[in-house]
């Protein structure tokens, strides 16, 4: 009995030892736990125009293809803004200067894109490599040596191995280092580019002790922890962006997997984040049990398509705004038809729309299905670009984000107007379930749907689960028709989607300045009244409506209208107004 109470006392001290060990050597050092909640402010003000459709790829990586790209893209009436380059386009990692056989004459390359408006997001990490796997210049011990000869690398220089290589971590607590290193980024920041995608690589800072990898590293300031050194890389390479361009971004990593629980970029320094690398696949029972070739390839959904839901949805939970993650899949086999427009469908609903990686992604090469319906979904995309812009402002100053998870499997708001039930896997039948209130449908809104519902419904592949809150205003920026909201007649004016249900209201704001226009809908028993305040803008009300309205006046003076029966739809099209008051009359 004594013996087994002292090896019990032996056991529950080594156990507390233990866990002391692990808590000081990984869950401190590594996740930063418990103190992650200092290191998170509100989400940065992410520019507009990273909120439109992004395109990259990873197969050719030169600015020859990724012309053809773009070509291709413009000529199909595909929408891109941003053309996200990754690695490797530098001589060396990272030395910022650019492969000019890969990319020859980048002044003028890059001069071009930015004249047909494009915006470009360059690949980098904190690594200064003495080995690069995929550069031109493999080796380059003397751009590693000369780093660490000079004290710019943290540990005295101390290398470690990464996917691209072999190299040292730039000492971001040293002025002198953080001088020289951003002095390199000029060579490519004189070109204008918009941002950078941080890669990874601060989450493997770390020294060896033999087989076991210690979490801390000397720096100039002292001993620094794997999350400290994490929060420094995203926190500096963000600020110094900004002191070059305004509108600067980073592309960050919020949750991915399991790696890091508390968020890999610190919130307040993460602009557009996504989740990591996934493979082309999805969840589909039938095409585990078959060997036909023509049916989509197929996992458990763990690393594919329901894995980086999973991940954005935590991320969103936890507090990042603007996430997003390679559509249909960074890599893996050839990329199954109908994931790629499924994953595109979920990403319109999400704040960034990256399409990239391995595989085809020039569309007009695949099939005929994906061209058209890709297409359409990308427009529906940029179209909600006023709608989610007004979501950045509010998470920026404290208020609702963009993404917030919700009861049923996989469901979140978008907004505070729109319902998603993302379809996961590889079937057309999904279950919704409805909050409480009043829904209508986006792809047939002409039915009143009660919520406090669960359901199972039908979607085809021209079709998404997103779902209107009734009383909803979404704003939009229409330039084309095949979303069938509006058409090319619509540039120009800012289309505000109104489903009239008591009173409510929706502030959108300018991207310059953040200056507001606010739309009030009242609902009464007979009539509909509308009050814009603010910037005025030229605008299109599309309100839905069961009938036509008697007469409609703005500002006190009776004007036209365009009533649609079949769409349920009254349309006022003004250009300009002295108040903004309008008033129908049914």
């Amino acid at each position: 009995m004594v013996f087994v109470k002292k090896l019990l006392k032996i056991v529950g001290y080594s156990t507390v030892v233990l866990l002391i060990l692990a808590y000081f050597l990984f869950v401190l050092p590594f996740w930063g736990i418990p103190f992650n909640a200092q290191r998170h402010g509100n989400p940065p003000l992410t520019p507009a125009w990273a909120l439109e459709c992004w395109l990259w790829e990873d197969d050719k990586n030169t600015s020859a293809y990724e012309d053809s790209l773009l070509a291709g893209y413009a000529q199909h009436d595909i929408p891109v803004r941003t053309l996200l380059i990754d690695s490797p386009w530098s001589l060396r990692y990272n030395d910022f200067e650019v492969d000019t056989l890969r990319y020859p004459k980048p002044a003028q390359w890059f001069k071009g894109l930015e004249e047909k408006g494009y915006r470009v997001v360059l690949w980098m990490t904190s690594m200064v490599d003495s080995y690069g796997k995929d550069t031109r210049l493999t080796a380059s011990q003397d751009f590693y040596q000369n780093a660490k000869q000079r004290g710019y690398l943290v540990g005295n220089g101390n290398e470690i191995k990464w996917w691209k290589g072999k190299g040292g971590f730039i000492d971001y607590a040293n002025p002198a280092a953080r001088n020289w290193w951003q002095g390199l980024q000029k060579n490519v920041l004189q070109y204008g580019i918009d941002g950078w995608k941080l890669d990874g690589t601060a989450t493997l800072f770390r020294q060896q002790i033999g087989f076991l990898p210690f979490l801390y590293q000397k720096t100039h300031s002292g001993w620094m922890s794997t999350r400290q050194y994490m929060d420094w890389y995203y926190q500096e390479e963000y600020a110094n962006g900004l002191r070059h361009n305004p509108e600067f971004v980073t592309l960050g990593r919020a949750m991915d997997r399991w790696f890091h629980p508390e968020g890999f970029a610190p919130i307040d320094a993460s602009p557009v984040n996504w989740v990591g690398d996934q493979k082309h696949h999805w969840r589909s029972p039938e095409a585990l049990l078959s060997n036909d070739k023509e049916k989509d390839i197929a996992l458990d959904g763990v690393q594919g398509f329901e894995s980086a839901i999973q991940s954005i949805l935590r991320s969103a939970k936890m507090g990042y705004n603007v996430i997003g993650s390679d559509i249909a899949g960074f890599s893996g086999d050839s990329i199954p038809p109908r994931l790629y427009i499924r994953w595109a469908q979920f990403s319109t609903f999400c704040g960034l729309f990256l399409n990239g990686g391995h595989g085809e992604r020039a569309l007009w090469k695949r099939s005929a299905q994906e061209l058209d319906i890709i297409r359409r979904f990308s427009w529906l995309h940029t179209e909600l670009v006023p709608y989610m812009y007004s979501y950045v402002v509010s998470a920026h100053r404290g208020g609702t984000r963009l993404q917030q998870p919700t009861e049923g499997k996989y469901h979140y708001m978008f907004g505070d107007h729109l319902l998603v039930a993302p379809i996961y896997q590889d079937q057309l039948d999904n279950e919704v379930t409805l909050p409480a209130g009043k829904w209508r449908y986006w792809f047939n809104d002409q039915e009143l749907l009660e919520g406090n519902k669960k359901f199972t419904k039908r979607f085809p592949l021209e079709e998404f689960p997103v779902y209107i809150k009734e009383g909803s205003i979404i704003p939009l920026r229409i330039e084309r028709a095949y979303t069938g909201i509006g058409d090319s007649t619509s540039r120009n004016y800012l289309t505000w989607l109104v489903y009239p249900a008591g009173s409510n209201e929706f502030s959108i704001y300018d991207p310059q300045n953040q200056t507001p226009t606010t739309l009030r809908v009242a609902q009464h028993a007979t009539s509909l009244t509308l009050s814009l305040k603010g910037k005025h803008l030229p605008h299109i009300l599309a309100i839905h409506a069961i009938k036509a309205p008697k007469t409609v006046t703005l500002d006190g003076k009776i004007i036209t209208f365009r009533f649609e029966a079949r769409k349920q739809k009254l349309y006022l099209k003004t250009d300009t107004y002295s108040i903004g008051n309008y008033q129908i009359d049914y």
